[in-house]
């Protein structure tokens, strides 16, 4: 938990982080695009400050090196990731626009 922390106070780090690893990883999880959209919409300017720190600490956590389950094992290696990303969408769900959601479909195309 303390990890998390101070993840979501360093946010370039995260961010440096979340590229490296979605490149990665990002054409084996099914849910790249819900987590890229979640990171444009907590970076973006006009996205309220409760907003930004619960869609970081989700980005954070799919980020660190060690969480409940090693992404390395197939198949349920990104599970843990991706409820704490569906839990976190939950409660913000309104804040993620189509706009960030356009700009994910986008990104991920692009790097098709």
């Amino acid at each position: 938990m303390d990890a998390m922390r101070q993840a979501v106070r360093d946010e370039e780090g995260v961010t440096r982080k979340f590229w490296a690893k979605l490149k990665r990883v990002g054409s084996r999880i099914p849910f790249a695009e819900e987590l890229l959209a979640a990171f444009y919409c907590a970076t973006d300017p006009a996205t309220p400050r409760r907003v930004k720190l619960i869609l970081m600490g989700a980005i954070a956590y799919f980020v660190l090196p060690t969480d409940a389950i090693p992404d390395i094992l197939p198949l349920i290696g990104f599970a843990d990731d991706a409820a704490v990303l569906a839990a976190a969408i939950a409660q913000v769900s309104g804040s993620i626009t189509e706009q960030h959601r356009a700009k994910a479909r986008d990104t991920l195309h692009s790097q098709a």
